[in-house]
């Protein structure tokens, strides 16, 4: 019987959103291989992790806890990775096509010598079985592949599929003795340096307040966009050109080199719309443009398009929403 192997993603404890839409897909493609589904985490002192997955219909949850696994290096959690699937008997091993998922998983594969897909969209039937659907041009074109070894090992796009729920039942939870081979490895952690901050992060966040180059500088960009994030509740992006400029942190960027999103609504603020940033956000379900020009691409993506300066009209909107939530 064929199994499929879903990586565990997590941060501070918390499993995170990309987890469970990485589930989703899964889900969907066991439904047309008549597969079983198992669970690994990865790290050190994780067993809360594997207690919060219990619930969502694993088979087993296998459980790689060692000192040499606490931070996700690429190739010591590569090779514990391929050791579970290995062990657990697995023809695809998935995880989200994050960063995490984008630095390892072609080091699993090549472990494997297995075929990949990377950053899939959907799980399609084929005329030579089921197959995935992925981005290619920046989204201009969609292309429907088949992976032809015996193992595939895959990444999907957070974005484009829904968090699974609980399905009950309890998983077995079994114990991994991991070998990670740390002192082998050319990659050492030194350190991480992360942006704290309140609001949700963009690959979790149901609205995204994004702003672009017309922000003009960092002082500009934190004037308009922080007051309207913090207004609506959501979480900060922008443009690689913002990001460029200095405006805001790199992890902000969302495009092609960037992050994809797909939430509920996106405000896209003094962003021109060149195709490298449209496809980081374009699948949005509400997309609001705020531009001075209306002629930039932006709006013909946008569901609402508002022309006027977004140093006057984003605080007159903020004050509107203060007063509608007074």
């Amino acid at each position: 019987m064929s199994k499929i192997l879903v990586i565990a993603e997590y941060v501070d404890g918390k499993v995170k959103k990309a987890t469970l839409t990485t589930l989703d897909m899964a889900r969907q493609l066991a439904a047309k291989k008549g597969a079983s589904i198992d669970i690994a985490v990865l790290g050190s002192g994780i067993g809360g992790i594997a207690d919060a997955l219990k619930g969502y219909g694993a088979g087993t949850i296998y459980v790689a806890d060692h000192a040499d696994l606490a931070h996700a290096l690429a190739p010591t959690w590569a090779k514990v990775i391929a050791d579970i699937a290995e062990e657990a008997g697995a023809d695809v091993i998935a995880a989200s096509a994050s960063t995490l998922g984008k630095d390892i998983l072609p080091r699993v594969a090549a472990r494997l010598e297995a075929g990949m897909a990377s950053d899939v969209v959907a799980v399609v039937d084929t005329d030579d079985g089921p197959g995935f659907r992925r981005p290619m041009w920046a989204g201009a074109l969609l292309a429907d592949v088949v992976i032809d070894t015996d193992t595939w090992v895959v990444t999907a796009r957070g974005s484009a599929f829904d968090a699974a729920a609980e399905s009950g039942g309890e998983s077995a939870v079994e114990a991994f003795d991991a070998e990670p081979e740390l002192a082998s490895a050319r990659t050492r952690f030194v350190s991480f340096d992360g942006t704290k901050s309140d609001r949700p992060t963009l690959d979790e966040a149901d609205i995204v307040v994004a702003g672009g180059r017309g922000l003009k500088s960092a002082e500009g960009f934190a004037q308009v966009i922080e007051p309207l994030a913090d207004a609506v509740g959501g979480g900060i992006g922008a443009s690689r050109a913002a990001v460029d400029d200095g405006f805001c942190p790199n992890d902000y960027q969302i495009g092609q080199t960037g992050k994809v999103v797909a939430p509920q609504l996106y405000f896209a603020v003094a962003i021109s719309g060149a195709i490298q940033h449209l496809a980081g956000m374009k699948n949005s379900k509400v997309i609001v443009a705020i531009n001075t020009r209306d002629d930039e691409p932006i709006h013909k993506v946008a569901d609402y398009s508002l022309v006027g300066d977004a140093f006057t009209v984003v605080p007159e909107l903020c004050a509107k929403l203060a007063a509608l939530k007074g």
